[in-house]
């Protein structure tokens, strides 16, 4: 650690998206339910941490939409184009077992190799500094997910905008447990699969406001909700094309829509500029400049060109942060004002 401080949280992939996945260890066996759902194994090629693959996809320890369970599984539940579902994943004996259930439970086996990393290809990155190596050499697990999903990462994104982790996840938390379904299947208790876009465009004012959400964070996800299905195409398109096609809608920018794509497209080159602390990380694990903007840290970042977001992951990852020199950003909860 360093400074008095533990490592910041960078929403891009908070301390570089771990997820702790309790009993993840090789021949962890996963739990029996007594609904069963529809069942698809998968081998991966080389080692794969489902914590670190799936961890960046989790929007805080109380996310509704994401759980991980004592048996060693990820508990995921999203709203796919064949409608909700609940996925359960494992490992065991390095074989990957996903079970679903609910109208969209098809729809996301049919894509379970991409959400692990399939589409990625990690040999393709070559370290250009010691402790990224280091870190690739500590992390041989990590892949980056590809759900094929816009909008579950969107709307989060959206709440995460010019404001600390814990009210971002407080918002998402509290919308989608009032106004989205209970996810199918014997999954945890209150686990919630987010709301519809025209549910979403329904929540009264007042309600945004409780959820302790702006009225310009409300606005930009009302505005793309509005055309929900047209952004959902964008994961046909590469991740340039798909980001220049969110930040049509009036709110979303290049941080927004970079979080998006790196868990919709599996983007392995889509840094996060704009991000309050990212730059000054990264500058300050290659350069020793905790001062550095997004100028400097593209222009550090630049050897990993088609892998750089990648890259900022792995120096999340090693944990080498600078102390930090100012309070932290205060907790403006605006629904008690």
């Amino acid at each position: 650690m360093s400074g008095r401080f533990a490592p910041r949280p960078t929403r891009t992939t908070v301390r570089g998206g771990h997820a702790v996945v309790p009993g993840d260890a090789p021949g962890a066996v996963p739990r029996q339910n007594s609904e069963p759902g529809l069942v698809r194994t998968w081998t991966p090629v080389g080692p794969l941490d489902l914590g670190l693959v799936l961890g960046p996809l989790r929007r805080g320890p109380g996310d509704p939409t994401f759980r991980t369970t004592p048996d060693g599984s990820v508990w995921r539940s999203s709203r796919t184009p064949a409608g909700p579902g609940t996925l359960r994943v494992a490992l065991r004996g390095g074989v990957a077992r996903g079970e679903a259930w609910g109208p969209g439970a098809g729809w996301l086996l049919d894509r379970l190799p991409d959400l692990l990393g399939a589409a990625d290809d990690p040999d393709a990155f070559e370290p250009r500094h010691r402790l990224v190596a280091l870190a690739r050499h500590r992390r041989p697990g990590l892949r980056l997910v590809r759900t094929g999903l816009v909008m579950e990462s969107l709307i989060p994104s959206v709440l995460e905008q010019k404001v600390t982790t814990d009210e971002a996840y407080r918002a998402w938390r509290s919308l989608v447990l009032k106004f989205g379904e209970p996810a199918p299947g014997p999954a945890p208790e209150r686990m919630y699969v987010m709301p519809a876009p025209r549910t979403w465009a329904l929540i009264p004012s007042w309600e945004w406001h409780r959820a302790g959400v702006d009225d310009k964070r409300a606005a930009t996800i009302l505005r793309a909700v509005r055309v929900a299905a047209r952004l959902e195409e964008a994961v046909g398109l590469d991740p340039v094309q798909a980001q220049r096609r969110l930040e049509l809608v009036p709110g979303i920018g290049p941080w927004t829509s970079a979080e998006v794509v790196q868990r919709s497209h599996g983007s392995a080159d889509s840094v996060t500029v704009g991000d309050l602390h990212l730059p000054g990380i990264v500058g300050y694990a290659l350069a020793g400049d905790q001062d550095a903007d997004d100028s400097v840290m593209l222009e550090l970042l630049e050897p990993y060109a088609g892998q750089r977001h990648r890259a900022a992951r792995l120096i999340l990852l090693s944990g080498r942060t600078p102390p930090r020199r100012a309070p932290k950003m205060p907790r403006v909860d605006i629904g008690l004002l």
